[in-house]
């Protein structure tokens, strides 16, 4: 079926089934604006169409999809011309895709990272397998949680969800499926059999339920607790005390989380903390408008251009932060990523 992204992203009808195949694998799938306005056009066209019954995302290779294309984000920023249709088709794609009224089944079968999270973690099934790697790493580029994440995130119980956003951890599909991030965990040799049963038109519970399984959390219980512990906090300064406080009582995820943490850069890390305590109060199209404020002072910034710099362009890993900490960071200039945009909000 033809709705534009060339060889970046495929879509057929199998049966009853709309269905999405990502196949830019040796880019491990990052989002190209052509398949993100593509994908839209292809969800507009089967929310009408009453012989779809429901849509089916997948790809190939070793990843579902890493994220966004971050080199293009990068010469746009340093050339003047910052991507914003590039985000705002985005964040517009995420909320269609959490308000869509069809299933829509995601199997995951490798790495989901960022822009990977957004176009998969809002459907009504998101089906890992134990290939599976889900990550929302921004703080460490200089950027945030976004795609819907001050949504997704804020939601996760035991405050799962800011740890993830604020530290960056990678977890596999045990994790997700305890935390809600995924709503079945089945085998990777068992997607061919669930896609041909999808595609038969039966409903997407029956088809998974005989292949699903309830994994072992890979984190352990009192690791869980501590999570719950020490990053349920109103203020991100006690956060990062209790953190420092339960790390030199020896505390090993305090360790590793406030390592993560005070390498990330400050100004990500501060308004992601706010981002997702505010997203908690706040229904999908608007926490993808109050993503949409951030993104825009954030493309406008320092940080973000040179964290990707760091990681993805010259490869040094020693970016160079402004401010250098938080104790530099004041108030003010936190409220401004949140404040309106002139030009008026997202419409989504």
């Amino acid at each position: 079926m033809e709705f534009g992204g060339g060889d970046e992203i495929r879509f057929e009808r199998r049966g009853v089934a709309g269905v999405v195949t990502l196949t830019r694998s040796k880019a491990l799938n990052a989002l190209t604006h052509g398949m993100i306005r593509a994908l839209a056009k292809a969800l507009a066209a089967w929310e009408q169409d009453k012989a779809v019954a429901l849509v089916v995302m997948k790809a190939e290779g070793r990843a579902f999809c890493a994220g966004g294309d971050l080199a293009h984000a990068y010469d746009g920023m340093r050339t003047g011309n910052p991507p914003l249709d590039f985000f705002a088709d985005e964040y517009r794609l995420n909320a269609a895709l959490a308000r869509f009224p069809k299933p829509c089944v995601s199997l995951i079968d490798g790495i989901v990272m960022g822009g990977g999270v957004g176009v998969s973690c809002h459907g009504s099934h998101r089906v890992m397998t134990e290939k599976a790697l889900f990550a929302m790493p921004e703080v460490g580029i200089g950027f945030f949680p976004d795609v819907g994440a001050s949504f997704l995130l804020s939601r996760l119980k035991r405050s799962f969800g800011m740890y993830l956003g604020l530290t960056g951890t990678r977890i596999r599909a045990g994790d997700a499926c305890r935390a809600g991030i995924a709503t079945h965990v089945v085998s990777s040799a068992s997607l061919d059999e669930i896609l041909e049963g999808l595609c038969k038109g039966t409903s997407p519970d029956r088809v998974l339920r005989p292949f699903a399984s309830r994994p072992d959390c890979e984190t352990d219980e009192g690791t869980l607790f501590a999570i719950a512990r020490l990053f349920s906090r109103d203020r991100l300064d006690d956060l990062l005390l209790g953190l420092r406080q339960a790390r030199d009582e020896g505390e090993a995820i305090a360790d590793s989380a406030l390592a993560a943490i005070e390498k990330a850069s400050p100004t990500s890390v501060a308004v992601a903390f706010r981002e997702i305590n505010t997203g908690a109060m706040l229904e999908m199209d608007d926490c993808m408008r109050m993503e949409f404020r951030i993104l825009n002072r954030m493309l406008a910034g320092h940080d973000f251009p040179e964290g990707i710099r760091a990681v993805i362009i010259d490869k040094d890993g020693a970016p160079k932060w402004r401010p250098p900490s938080l104790a530099e960071l004041s108030e003010p200039a936190v409220d401004a990523y949140f404040a309106p945009l002139p030009g008026g909000d997202l419409e989504v």
